[in-house]
Formats: structure tokens, C-alpha cells, sequence
């Protein structure tokens, strides 16, 4: 049996600028669309709604249920209004369970790299999310980067490195950059001095404020 989040749904009649009423009465717009199946309007109360989005996000599958009808899909696109932040309108996809999709995976660091632990500097994560392909059962939302494997300061992790989840395989360019360490403020002059390089050899990387991506 499955333990998919359940959105319950109603077919939806009204259509353009009539659906303004509808979110008025705590009724959220939306459609089903998919590649084998008939676009189908639906309308949903916004407080279950909410509550269902919050947890699935776009990575999760979701069955949303139309009558007696369970239609398997994906979140899609979600509108929202600009000001007040409410959501207005979502779009799902129906998946076919048997057809393999692509779709976006976060990279989420664990472990602690060796020069980091012994205070040396902090490692840059580079790359935010690779494209994965797979059945629908196998999506994944996240996909780990151990920073363990950075035993050295030369040592980086490139998204050939990463190990995908079983039945997953990750589309991204293999020879994309995911982290890399850099020295503290300071250590660099301290390794030209100890004869580890010279200036010229240094490069100096910006570091700027990292991206906070937001549902």
C-alpha cells in the first residue's frame, strides 16, 4: 500500500477571471496534465493544500484523488501571489510508473573534511543540485556529498564522485566541480612561506554569500 501524501481534489468548472471567487471561498486552482492522459481542471482547499505542498515540495511524488479516481503525479509549478505570498495555482504532472523521468536532486553535504577539522580553512560547495534520471519509485529529493573524502587541501569532490541512491543515475557533467577546500585568511601566505608555492601559484577565489534557496 502506499504512503504517498493524499490531496483530495474536486473537478473544477469555473475558468478564467471567475476563479478569483473561487479562491475567495478557500478554493485553490489547479490541473492534471500528462503525456497519456486529458488535461483535467481540478479546484482544492487551500488549508489542506498548504499542509500537503509543505511536505511533498516538487521532488515527491503525490496522489491526488479526483472522485474515485488516484492519478499519481508530480508537483509541477506552483504560482503564488507576489505580495502576500498565497499560492494561486498549481500544476501536476501524471507520471507513468513504468516510464523513467528527470528531475532535480539538492546536494546536501555530511562529514567533515580532514584540513577543515584541524582548522586550516572551509570547504566551498560549488554545486547546488545535479539532474537525476529514474523510474518514478526511486525519485529522490536530495542526494548526499561526503566531505570526508577531502583528506588533503588539493583533494575536490567532482560530481563523478557522488553516490547515487539504487535504480538513480545522476545526468549532470561528471567533471563538475561539487566542493573544494580553501585555506582561512592567511594560510596562503603561511604555505608560500613554508616553500608550498608562490604567489603566482595562489589563486584567489572570491568568497561571496551563499545561495539560501527558499520553497
Amino acid at each position: 500500500m502506499s504512503d504517498r501524501i493524499v490531496i483530495e481534489a474536486e473537478p473544477r468548472e469555473i475558468t478564467g477571471k471567475q476563479v478569483n471567487q473561487l479562491r475567495r471561498e478557500g478554493q485553490i486552482p489547479g490541473v492534471i496534465y500528462g503525456k497519456k492522459t486529458q488535461q483535467q481542471s481540478v479546484q482544492m482547499e487551500q488549508k489542506a493544500l498548504r499542509r500537503a505542498l509543505r511536505t511533498a515540495g516538487t521532488t515527491h511524488l503525490v496522489d491526488v484523488k479526483v472522485g474515485d479516481q488516484l492519478r499519481t503525479v508530480l508537483v509541477r509549478e506552483i504560482q503564488q501571489h507576489p505580495t502576500r505570498g498565497d499560492i494561486v495555482h498549481v500544476d501536476f504532472m501524471e507520471v507513468d510508473m513504468k516510464v523513467k523521468l528527470r528531475a532535480a536532486a539538492e546536494l546536501v553535504t555530511v562529514g567533515t573534511a580532514t584540513p577543515e577539522a584541524e582548522g586550516l580553512g572551509v570547504v566551498t560547495q560549488l554545486l547546488r543540485e545535479v539532474e537525476i534520471e529514474c523510474l518514478p519509485e526511486a525519485l529522490v529529493a536530495e542526494i548526499e556529498v561526503d566531505l570526508s573524502a577531502i583528506r588533503t587541501a588539493d583533494d575536490i569532490i567532482h560530481v563523478s564522485d557522488l553516490v547515487a541512491p539504487p535504480g538513480v543515475e545522476i545526468m549532470t557533467d561528471p567533471e563538475l566541480l561539487v566542493a573544494r577546500f580553501e585555506y582561512a585568511a592567511g594560510e596562503e601566505e603561511l604555505a608560500v612561506e613554508e616553500g608550498e608555492g608562490t604567489a603566482e601559484d595562489v589563486e584567489v577565489i572570491a568568497r561571496g554569500k551563499k545561495d539560501e534557496e527558499e520553497f
